[in-house]
């Protein structure tokens, strides 16, 4: 199998990405996206993986508009995502939606 080149990928890239690999638990990580991110930051990340989620469930627009506050424009820009893009929410909820 080819590797994947990414369009972000770059040395400083790499660094943050190595940064966020080594986080061993989840208050590592609530302490590292607190200190890098902004609250609106995290959130519109939060909510992101939230709208992937839902759709991946079938939730309809509406639905997930009135769940998650998300615009139609983000849901459509993930729902692109999940079916055009790189395949890394359907990695991601595949390995933590296995458990449900």
């Amino acid at each position: 199998m080819e590797d994947y080149i990414s369009k972000l990928q770059s040395e400083d890239m790499d660094f943050l990405f190595d940064a966020i690999i080594s986080l061993k638990n989840r208050e590592e990580c609530y302490k590292f996206f607190e200190d890098l991110c902004t609250v609106t930051e995290i959130k519109a990340l939060e909510q992101r993986l939230q709208v992937a989620n839902m759709l991946k469930h079938g939730k309809t627009y509406n639905d997930i508009a009135k769940t998650t506050g998300a615009s139609t424009a983000t849901i459509s820009r993930v729902n692109r995502c999940l079916n055009y893009g790189s395949d890394g929410y359907n990695i991601v909820l595949d390995r933590i939606t296995k458990g449900e």
